[in-house]
């Protein structure tokens, strides 16, 4: 059976209400445990999701079921991309078959039993395991369940009538799904060649049938791929390579197209509809092996829909709007901006992050230099670094004079010390905010050393990890406390307090001591090399951080990634095989920070002993 799109949500107590999962369609049927497991197009999933086809072994009932196969991550989100590529996916991660449906129960057809009755006998005979689950639901209140689906931002909700009958291969309303994403099904229909450092192909051209079935150009995509989704497409798309266009008209792309045979369908997600009908910031979001091209049919009134209903929220979110913070007025510009298009945050969200988080970030920002590391576009732009205050920056905003030797000139370089400011920067377009290691009370003595480990593309995370673990190793030899937090985007940072005791070159020097001794330990992928040309593919063990006027994003600040990933601090418990920088985002970490508080406030306590620590060292 299949769902209608439902237009906005909505409480009545004649419909029930479920999440609307993020995978795969599956028909489940059970005679005498044989398992059969297809998609809704007949394509089996009993080798690739065999652990399901395992667990519904185990169920003694004759039946039919219908449902939906997940894969939740980390944070016990589906998660559609990690769900194609099972069970290569990190620790942590769960296959999940969600059942929602009985469709036949001892060889007796339920077509024609109203929804509700049907749950009821499914939940009586759903075993609790932990693949195979039983769909939840609420009835009457889905208002208030689609608030829920928002704050947890899941892709949307289920809404169906409770006295509904089975309808198979036919679209009804009695059945409707509600987004919260905008995501929508698209044919590939070619590629084009890669640029710059990425491998296989650049982006694809997309296609989608009218109600007439003719095919349109709907525009192409080049994010939300990742090194494996790149090779695997490749290697399909080669298979159906053709000399020509399938598309009916001419279109433009502003570079030369590969053509394929329009049989392979993505979702896509996106922000709207464009006037020509093309999806504007589309991100890929995998393959939907489930569907085959011909039912990827969108009607030209819903891409107008959206589209004059995004027209008109973009020009109402461009005007600037004045925010009172304490005794200060910010004002704000374009909230509505989209900064992560494959996240699909805006600037508002950067701004909102920032200040949930104000008390745990404010003390790693207070009275230090900050460069401003600025993306006013978003992060497909690769933005500039901004040092000076300058004169459009408001009255109350607190800087400090410092000259700068490159510059031959004096730099106002701003203080964060308080919310207003906070907001200020973030809507100048700082997503990442990157203070100096020391305050302006002592400029030259830091309040602690910083061991960046920096990898390049060719060294794997549990490299990263290893390094990491041999840093603390040679500084618990040195009788040195350290903290470790996430870069953010591919690297480690280990921080050593210093109490701002020490000058910053006597700090690089223990810096530069530490690295030697490490990378003497791990001579076959670590280097102490800092141009690229000299890495040669091997981790960086970057000690140069410690000097005046160097910076690294801060504890707890976002990352212009997709993802929107945030340094993170870590106990070092968690810095194991395994670890995952990308858990940690704008949507985890206040979760995060309720169940552990602050892992990092130990770096601005009492510094270590220096000549304590060298003594032990040279003792070693």
């Amino acid at each position: 059976m299949l769902a209608k799109t439902g237009d906005k949500p909505f409480s009545d107590l004649q419909w029930l209400f479920e999440v609307k999962w993020d995978g795969y369609r599956a028909v489940a049927e059970i005679q005498k445990q044989h398992i059969k497991l297809y998609s809704r197009n007949g394509l089996s999933f009993e080798n690739k999701y065999h652990d399901v086809v395992t667990a519904l072994q185990e169920i003694k009932h004759n039946m039919v079921l219908d449902g939906e196969i997940v894969v939740l991550d980390e944070e016990a989100k589906p998660n559609f991309q990690l769900l194609q590529h099972y069970p290569d996916v990190p620790e942590g991660c769960n296959l999940v078959y969600y059942v929602f449906d009985l469709l036949q129960l001892e060889g007796k057809k339920l077509y024609d039993v109203p929804l509700t009755e049907r749950k009821k006998k499914l939940e009586k005979i759903i075993p609790s395991t932990s693949i195979i689950r039983y769909c939840e639901h609420v009835t009457g209140e889905g208002e208030t369940f689609f608030k829920w689906v928002l704050k947890h931002n899941l892709e949307g909700m289920m809404a169906k009538k409770s006295d509904s009958l089975y309808l198979v291969n036919k679209r009804s309303s009695e059945w409707l799904k509600i987004r919260n994403h905008n995501i929508t099904e698209a044919i590939i229909c070619g590629f084009t060649a890669p640029n710059g450092e990425r491998a296989h192909f650049g982006s694809l051209i997309l296609g989608i049938y009218d109600a007439k079935h003719e095919l349109h150009y709907a525009g192409h995509v080049g994010t939300g791929f990742t090194d494996q989704s790149l090779k695997e497409l490749f290697v399909q798309m080669n298979k159906l390579k053709v000399e020509t266009s399938p598309f009916p008209q001419p279109i433009k792309v502003n570079a030369a197209v590969t053509w394929i045979k329009p049989a392979l369908v993505c979702n896509i997600k996106y922000t709207e509809w464009t006037s020509n009908k093309q999806l504007r910031h589309p991100v890929f979001m995998g393959l939907r092996v489930d569907k085959i091209s011909n039912e990827v049919i969108e009607t030209s009134s819903a891409m107008e829909t959206k589209s004059n209903k995004s027209k008109t929220e973009r020009l109402a979110s461009a005007k600037s709007t004045i925010t009172k913070v304490g005794t200060q007025q910010v004002k704000l510009s374009n909230q509505d901006k989209i900064y992560f298009p494959e996240d699909h945050l805006t600037k508002g969200d950067v701004i909102a992050y920032y200040q949930s988080v104000y008390d745990y970030i404010i003390p790693y920002l207070k009275n230090r230099p900050e460069s401003l590391k600025r993306n006013p576009n978003g992060i497909d732009d690769k933005g500039f670094f901004h040092k000076d205050a300058g004169e459009g920056a408001p009255k109350w905003v607190k800087s400090i004079a410092l000259h700068s030797e490159s510059a031959n000139k004096d730099i106002d370089y701003i203080l964060c010390n308080d919310r207003a400011t906070l907001m200020y920067l973030n809507n100048l377009g700082c997503i990442e905010i990157n203070p100096w290691n020391s305050r302006i009370a002592k400029l030259d003595h830091p309040d602690y050393m910083v061991i960046d480990i920096d990898p390049s593309d060719k060294n794997t995370f549990e490299q990263v990890i290893q390094t990491a673990l041999v840093v603390k190793k040679v500084l618990d030899k040195a009788g040195a406390v350290s903290f470790c937090k996430t870069s953010g985007a591919t690297g480690l940072h280990v921080y050593v307090p210093m109490g701002a005791r020490y000058t910053y070159e006597q700090v690089k020097d223990f810096a530069k001591l530490i690295a030697m001794l490490v990378q003497e330990q791990l001579p076959e992928f670590t280097t102490l090399e800092r141009p690229l040309n000299k890495r040669k593919n091997r981790i960086y063990i970057d000690f140069l951080q410690n000097r005046q006027g160097q910076t690294l994003a801060c504890a707890y600040s976002l990352r212009p990634r997709a993802g929107a990933t945030v340094s993170a601090p870590l106990d070092w418990k968690e810095v194991k095989k395994g670890l995952s920088p990308s858990r940690f985002t704008i949507h985890t970490i206040q979760k995060r920070l309720a169940a552990k508080g602050d892992l990092f406030a130990g770096v601005l306590g009492k510094g270590i002993n220096l000549e304590n620590c060298l003594k032990k060292l040279m003792h070693e």
